[in-house]
């Protein structure tokens, strides 16, 4: 049984993004390929919790090789895609600068698959924010299935 959702992704405002691409860029170093995260819908300092979402393309460079004839999202590209979000989000609560790192991956839960075309929409909620080590509750969804959940912890690198 999946834990409860962190916030609904039902509620969240995808035409009218807070971040775009270039300004998630302006935080997160990411580039090319790896530069994951589309836009940044949702952010609540206060509670800690934000929300974004990768579009999965049928063009991606993954889809040839992973699974000819049933392209699926890697499992690892939904952890990172989460991880890009954790790192956004302690750079804008901690006003933080350079890389924040993968530290660990814990309490990981694929519950079900991703094909594109889809929208992945990912919600964070920090766990632990400090300067050095970070910690995120991640949910991944597609629609508003849940198919993914982590905790993430990161360090600056």
């Amino acid at each position: 049984m999946p834990p409860p959702i962190i916030l609904d992704p039902s509620t969240l405002d995808f035409e009218h993004p807070i971040a775009d691409r270039d300004e998630i860029m302006r935080v997160n170093p990411h580039r090319h390929e790896f530069a994951l995260l589309d836009g940044i819908v949702y952010c609540d300092m206060e509670s800690g919790v934000f929300a974004g979402y990768h579009d999965v393309r049928e063009d991606a460079f993954w889809v040839r090789g992973h699974i000819p004839g049933r392209p699926l999202f890697p499992g690892v590209m939904m952890i990172e895609s989460a991880a890009q979000l954790a790192s956004y989000m302690t750079h804008c609560m901690l006003e933080a600068k350079g890389f924040i790192g993968f530290a660990g991956i814990d309490k990981v839960k694929f519950r079900g698959t991703v094909t594109p075309p889809a929208r992945f929409v990912i919600i964070g909620r920090g766990k632990s924010i400090k300067r050095r080590r970070t910690i995120c509750e991640t949910q991944g969804f597609v629609d508003d299935t849940m198919v993914f959940e982590a905790e993430i912890t990161g360090m600056r690198v």
